[in-house]
């Protein structure tokens, strides 16, 4: 108890919780769109069901992982060699996260393309309640394991990990609601959220082959492509509004 009021006495601590808090939530953001894209194909009643279960998976692998942490450490040390290329648990796992992001995306683009004349009719499931809980958990696991790996980068001290990780989870249980029906409603930005998947897993693939990829450019792009999607929705909708003046 002493070494909490210490830690809370410390604006080193404070700052260390704020910059990770931050980190966190960003990272969620990857995480989320999966989420949102994925429990979107479920009929309208399991929808925020399976995403409240979702998010609860990524929590509670978030905190199992914490409390592993001398373990999260050894991921990253080479279990094995190709080509004079060490690999580590972390990188085998980020590999097959980024190809599962690869191929899930690629799906759905497809999908959204060339439907096929056969498909379920809209209000139908597209996909099993169950297998879109396992492809969730699956992604939790990578994610989860992400996020743990750089909060150890950044501060020694658990409690403040675990502060930064509960923030970042409650933000992602408030956000998931709104973000998928902002989705669900704007069809456009299902494909934009769809390239995101693919950038993020190409991410993934990039740092498992131990290629460093900056974070800040992969949300800068991000957050560039959101805005201009955000004009073109705009300018769309004053058409519609002129359009609309005129006919009447």
């Amino acid at each position: 108890m002493d070494s909490l009021f210490q830690l809370a006495a410390d604006p080193t601590a404070w700052a260390a919780l704020a910059t990770l808090v931050v980190m966190e939530v960003v990272l969620g953001i990857d995480n989320l769109i999966f989420i949102s894209i994925l429990t979107n194909k479920l009929p309208p009643e399991l929808q925020s069901r399976a995403r409240r279960i979702g998010i609860g998976l990524a929590l509670i692998l978030r905190l199992a992982l914490l409390g592993t942490v001398a373990w999260i450490v050894h991921l990253t040390e080479p279990v094995f060699e190709v080509f004079g290329k060490g690999f580590s648990w972390r990188d085998l796992i980020l590999i097959a996260g980024g190809l599962f992001l690869l191929w899930k995306a690629t799906k759905e683009i497809h999908h959204s393309v060339d439907p096929s004349p056969e498909e379920k009719p809209v209000g139908r499931a597209a996909i099993g309640f169950g297998a879109a809980i396992g492809q969730i958990l699956i992604l939790d696991l990578v994610f989860s394991i992400d996020s743990i790996i750089t909060a150890v980068g950044m501060t020694e001290h658990v409690p403040i990990m675990v502060i930064a990780v509960v923030t970042a989870v409650t933000v992602m249980l408030i956000a998931a609601d709104p973000l998928s029906r902002f989705i669900a409603a704007n069809p456009t930005v299902v494909m934009l959220a769809l390239g995101f998947l693919i950038m993020i897993g190409m991410t993934l693939l990039a740092e498992g082959f131990g290629a460093h990829v900056p974070k800040g450019y992969i949300y800068t792009a991000m957050a560039f492509s959101a805005g201009v999607e955000g004009l073109n929705m705009l300018a769309r909708r004053r058409r519609r509004a002129r359009s609309s003046t005129g006919t009447n």
